[in-house]
């Protein structure tokens, strides 16, 4: 069984590294908009088998509740690897066998390029890892089975994950997508992502605040 598994921080304490461009208001509001696209991306993901989301953050785990995505109340921020690992547990013992995890700041991802790395997944075993833009962060990991490692969300998290791959003996792949590789953490992504073209819930966020144009 396929499962995407999204993985949300509280909105409260989202995209801080934005404070010197946005209002917390207003980040609180990208945050959100940046969850639904990606939940939409999950939902229309034909090799996921359901959609799963792990937050604290009430307002989210509505929003995956109403669109019948399985929910996971960490309870408390535990930050994004605990809730992983906390989420890899509760799914396997549901019988999920390739598990794909996707960082909820990635709003260009659809779900053709979460069907990619299952595909991968399937044709290669172990883990599959998409790198962020610059090649040191993971936007998406796929684990077959969920537990063949831990996660290692954080800077140079693309080399952490290969070098535990190594150690463990798991077999790895890395798969790039020019859409999933782009996260939103600076203004200069805000800017690159308002240039592409689309209709996005981000987009139109960032066309209520003056920063974009549809």
């Amino acid at each position: 069984m396929n499962v995407a598994l999204i993985a949300a921080k509280q909105l409260e304490f989202a995209k801080t590294r934005l404070a010197a461009t946005m209002a917390a208001p207003d980040r609180k509001a990208l945050a959100e908009a940046m969850y639904r696209d990606v939940l939409g991306a999950a939902l229309a993901a034909r090799r996921a088998d359901h959609v799963a989301v792990i937050s604290s953050d009430r307002t989210l785990l509505e929003v995956a509740r109403r669109a019948g995505a399985i929910v996971i109340d960490e309870g408390y921020p535990r930050g994004l690897n605990a809730a992983v690992k906390l989420a890899t547990g509760v799914l396997a013992a549901e019988g999920t066998t390739a598990l794909c995890v996707v960082l909820s700041d990635i709003p260009l991802v659809t779900g053709p390029d979460i069907d990619a790395v299952f595909e991968a997944a399937a044709a290669n075993g172990g883990v599959v890892l998409v790198p962020s833009r610059d090649l040191t962060g993971t936007n998406m990991i796929v684990r077959t089975p969920p537990a063949a490692i831990a996660t290692r969300f954080g800077r140079q998290s693309l080399m952490a994950h290969v070098k535990i791959c190594e150690k463990a003996g798991v077999p790895y792949a890395i798969v790039r997508q020019p859409g999933t590789a782009l996260d939103i953490d600076l203004a200069s992504d805000l800017a690159d992502f308002a240039r592409v073209p689309g209709s996005t819930h981000t987009l139109n966020e960032l066309a209520r605040m003056g920063m974009a144009q549809l």
